[in-house]
């Protein structure tokens, strides 16, 4: 590159388009497409029977329950008599969407679940390609998801996983608004989705993020309300509920059931098998106790956090959930479709801290899919065997969950005068204000003042010599 000598009326201008972006190889993009509809086609075969790997139907849910729910909901009115509808009154539009589609209802909603995983998949698959042929993040998305068996593609919980994701990759790319409106929807459909803002960096990301979210939330969810009668009446059917027999905090009755030291109930309540009898209300308060201590741990951080990475948001949106899931007394097995999504979301972006937390997660995975369905009847009768593998999946989850926090905490709270500021989010002012090269995916993402020129030219040093990058030079 030659430079401007002095004297010289000569300048080096850059150029209007960006940069060019490498070159997709198509070899990952064909492994990973025959991958995704060779896992897919397992699944839809599962779900139809065709490969049983349990005698558990679980397309019950959707050819029974949803179905019923369809047929109230499209009276006008939410299943108000129904305690097993626990869900917002954005999920009306799920329950509804299949029947805008010509086959059985069935057949409906795992069409309208492909397309979401289909979704889902091209939105990482573009992270990938926009963050250099990154794809571990699609690749634990093609092998996860089918570990979950036939359920994944029996419950919603997909639908509103790749909302979520979509939202996510949306607040990576700096789309703060679209992403609170994807994210506040998300959380209309399950309230989960609205955890994955705590990451946002501070400052003007944060405020367009949050207030987007907040508004998409509460003014689709008046106007379902104001549309359907009893909307909010879920909020009434989660008093009595009791333990879930999956969940981290039934292991206790579990561990006594098998030395024959608890006698009480274990019967379907609310919408899932759970535990009634003793011990179980002052284990649901202990639950539901650190569920708010969790949540204030999270508030801790963001408060205390000085640095943010361009992977922060995605480390503190899988972080966030971990703790909702481990500390629930409710774990059903189409939960951890959420975590797979995150973790998958995670590893678009070089820099995240969650690498192991997402090894933690397909493990976990692999194990729930024994666990339910194919062992079910063994971890309903907490047989040794069953409570066993039960033990082994939470623990997995628990430990996720920790080393989620501990290396979140860690990346964040370093000094931020000493960090690079290549890697650094806080110090910028907004993104109008500045002219960024490169991308939020990357390691080598370098923030700008607004003096293009040097910019370009750094850029040009950098791909001569690409051990040269923006984290080797301090200044």
């Amino acid at each position: 590159m030659e430079l401007a000598e002095p004297g010289r009326d000569r300048t080096l201008e850059p150029p209007h388009e960006e940069p060019p972006q490498p070159r997709t190889a198509a070899g990952p993009l064909w492994a990973l497409g025959l991958s995704f509809v060779a896992t897919r086609v397992l699944i839809v075969l599962m779900c139809l029977g065709v490969w049983k790997i349990s005698g558990l139907d679980v397309t019950g849910d959707v050819s029974v329950i949803y179905h019923g729910w369809y047929e109230v909901l499209k009276t006008g009115t939410f299943p108000m008599d129904d305690v097993t509808w626990q869900y917002p009154p954005g999920a009306a539009l799920v329950m509804l969407a299949p029947g805008l589609l010509p086959w059985s209802y069935l057949t409906d909603f795992m069409v309208l679940t492909g397309v979401f995983d289909v979704l889902a998949m091209l939105l990482l698959v573009r992270a990938g390609v926009r963050g250099r042929r990154r794809y571990a993040g699609a690749w634990l998305w093609v092998a996860a998801v089918p570990m979950l068996g036939p359920t994944v593609y029996a419950r919603y919980d997909l639908i509103v996983t790749a909302v979520a994701v979509a939202g996510l990759l949306a607040l990576g790319r700096r789309r703060s608004r679209l992403a609170g409106v994807l994210l506040g929807f998300g959380g209309l459909l399950k309230v989960w989705p609205l955890l994955a803002v705590i990451g946002t960096a501070r400052g003007s990301r944060t405020r367009r993020a949050w207030i987007a979210a907040a508004v998409t939330a509460a003014g689709a969810g008046f106007l379902v309300a104001a549309a359907m009668n009893g909307a909010f009446r879920f909020l009434t059917f989660q008093r009595d509920r009791g333990v879930e027999i999956e969940s981290l905090a039934a292991l206790p009755i579990h561990w006594a059931r098998t030395q024959g030291k608890w006698q009480g109930q274990v019967t379907l309540n609310y919408g899932s098998v759970e535990f009634l009898g003793p011990w179980v209300h002052v284990i649901a308060q202990v639950s539901m106790a650190t569920t708010v201590l969790a949540f204030g741990w999270l508030l801790v951080w963001r408060l205390r956090a000085r640095v943010w990475h361009p992977a922060t948001p995605y480390d503190a949106a899988l972080a966030a959930l971990l703790l909702f899931t481990v500390t629930s007394r409710v774990i059903s097995p189409q939960y951890l479709v959420w975590l797979i999504g995150l973790a998958a979301v995670c590893l678009t972006a070089r820099g995240t801290t969650q690498k192991p937390v997402a090894v933690l997660v397909l493990l976990a995975s692999a194990l729930t899919v024994l666990e339910f369905p194919v062992r079910f009847n063994q971890v309903a009768a907490s047989d040794p065997g069953g409570v066993a593998l039960l033990t082994a999946r939470n623990v997995l989850l628990l430990g996720a969950a920790l080393l989620s926090c501990g290396r979140l905490w860690r990346s964040t709270m370093g000094r931020a005068e000493e960090e690079d500021p290549a890697e650094e989010w806080d110090g910028l002012p907004d993104p109008e204000a500045a002219t960024r090269i490169g991308d939020p995916f990357e390691a080598e993402t370098v923030a700008y003042t607004v003096r293009p020129g040097i910019a370009y030219e750094q850029h040009l040093l950098e791909d001569l010599d690409p051990d040269h990058g923006p984290s080797s030079s301090r200044r």
